[in-house]
């Protein structure tokens, strides 16, 4: 019996304060989309019914924050709070998960941001795909142009001058979020594939 392959799909959670996270989630779709994704993009501070239903409906959930404070944004921490029914119905059990932030300074604590990320997919029951990239721009011989030029491998991790407009997003953490969304497809063609081929076992 011959199984037809569809196309991931892929629902990018985000929050952004000032349009700089924004930018970070267009790139994510970009990559996702280049990999063959089916990709919705899904603003949590004005989530509808329709968005929760795409959630529950996607491959694979991509988490995107602002990093305030050392930790996510109110907006992304009440909508984390609000997956709790699903949390209870497993509905998001065994999908793919994977996370971004932004944070003025370079470090800016996005760890934290990225740990809290990646404990909510835990606790959902979900498998976390994280950056897949060597740490870039930590040797003399390095570019600030690197791929995952902060050296993040939990998740996409950029720095934008806390006074700069969405035209500041350095170019290299653009790249980084695009890899990232080209990885999630990756895995979630996989998981698609074996989920096909396990119930023709």
């Amino acid at each position: 019996m011959t199984t037809t392959i569809r196309r991931p799909r892929i629902a990018i959670a985000h929050h952004s304060g000032y349009g700089h996270t924004a930018v970070l989630a267009q790139a994510v779709r970009r990559g996702a989309e280049k990999a063959g994704a089916d990709v919705t993009s899904i603003p949590v501070d004005t989530i509808t019914d329709e968005d929760w239903q795409r959630l529950d409906d996607a491959d694979a959930i991509v988490f995107g924050s602002p990093t305030y404070m050392g930790g996510a944004s109110s907006a992304f921490h009440a909508f984390a709070e609000a997956t709790s029914r699903r949390y209870l119905n497993n509905t998001w059990a065994d999908k793919i998960a994977a996370g971004f932030t932004n944070s003025a300074s370079k470090s800016g604590d996005k760890s934290n941001t990225l740990a809290f990320m990646t404990a909510l997919a835990a606790q959902h029951h979900m498998i976390w795909v994280g950056l897949g990239l060597p740490p870039g721009w930590n040797a003399l011989t390095a570019d600030e142009n690197d791929l995952n030029r902060l050296g993040y491998w939990i998740g996409a991790a950029a720095s934008t001058p806390q006074d700069g407009g969405t035209d500041t997003v350095h170019p290299a953490d653009i790249a980084t979020a695009e890899h990232l969304g080209t990885r999630v497809t990756h895995h979630a063609d996989i998981h698609i594939a074996g989920r096909n081929a396990l119930s023709q076992r």
